[in-house]
């Protein structure tokens, strides 16, 4: 279970790396990125930051890319903002609950397709 402190420093990192890519990053392999999620670990020495991208698979694997080799720059920039004894390292990884949510969402779709789209009431108790 994480602590209010550990919520807020994910916050804090989350807000931190969004503006230094969207601001500082110069890169053009990242492309229009969103940070959605940090987990940064009970020791506060990792950080996964999870990260959409807008575009298709392969853009996906080249923006990921792009983040890995800003790694360090980005850790540098949000060492200089945060008032930590130690900037956790950076792990970034793909977003996948997007792309789950929307799978499932056909999912439901096809089903709602197949009884004809017929909504039924149960009446038991």
């Amino acid at each position: 279970m994480s602590s209010v402190k550990q919520k807020r420093l994910e916050g804090i990192i989350r807000k931190n790396i969004s503006d230094i890519i969207q601001f500082s990053l110069k890169d053009p392999d990242v492309g229009f990125v969103t940070i959605t999620d940090v987990s940064v670990s009970s020791d506060h020495s990792y950080a996964n930051v999870y990260v959409t991208f807008l575009g298709k698979d392969p853009r996906n694997q080249a923006g990921l890319r792009a983040l890995n080799r800003a790694k360090g720059f980005i850790r540098t920039e949000l060492s200089k903002r945060l008032s930590v004894r130690r900037t956790p390292e950076l792990i970034f990884q793909l977003d996948k609950s997007i792309e789950n949510g929307r799978h499932i969402d056909e999912i439901i779709a096809r089903i709602h397709e197949e009884d004809g789209g017929e909504e039924t009431e149960d009446t038991e108790e």
